[in-house]
């Protein structure tokens, strides 16, 4: 069993497999309204976020994402946490609104691009995330 510890963006907990991704993905034009991501030039296009543990380096672009994120979490269509070795306001925006708006958390966390290296895709995780720390542990 392998534990990391991160940086608390958002607070929740998820419970699910993760999916790695090789690049990081737009939630605006990245991924569509059913959860997938649509955008064609993506490694991963194809791959379903909703209920994973989404994990990529960074966020990637648009501010119109904070509102189709907050929108996916609203469907339940979201990803059940985010990790990420880079914080990213956009995301975290979506995510803020979402549980304010709609009583629903999605955690992100940040943890070290070397921990980053530990998350296998397809494992299943444990992600709590409150207070100032976020643990990820991978069964």
């Amino acid at each position: 069993m392998t534990s990391i510890t991160g940086t608390r963006i958002t607070s929740g907990s998820a419970e699910a497999a993760v999916l790695k991704l090789d690049d990081p993905v737009s939630f605006w034009g990245g991924i569509g309204p059913e959860g997938t991501i649509i955008d064609v030039h993506h490694p991963q296009h194809g791959a379903t976020v909703t209920g994973r543990v989404l994990v990529m380096r960074t966020g990637r672009g648009s501010s119109s994402g904070t509102y189709v994120l907050a929108e996916l979490i609203r469907l339940g269509l979201a990803p059940a946490g985010i990790i990420l070795t880079e914080p990213d306001g956009i995301i975290a925006t979506g995510a803020l609104v979402a549980a304010e708006l709609y009583g629903t958390e999605v955690p992100i966390s940040v943890v070290s691009g070397d921990d980053y290296d530990l998350i296998e895709d397809g494992v299943h995780v444990s992600m709590v995330v409150y207070g100032d720390n976020a643990v990820l542990i991978t069964a």
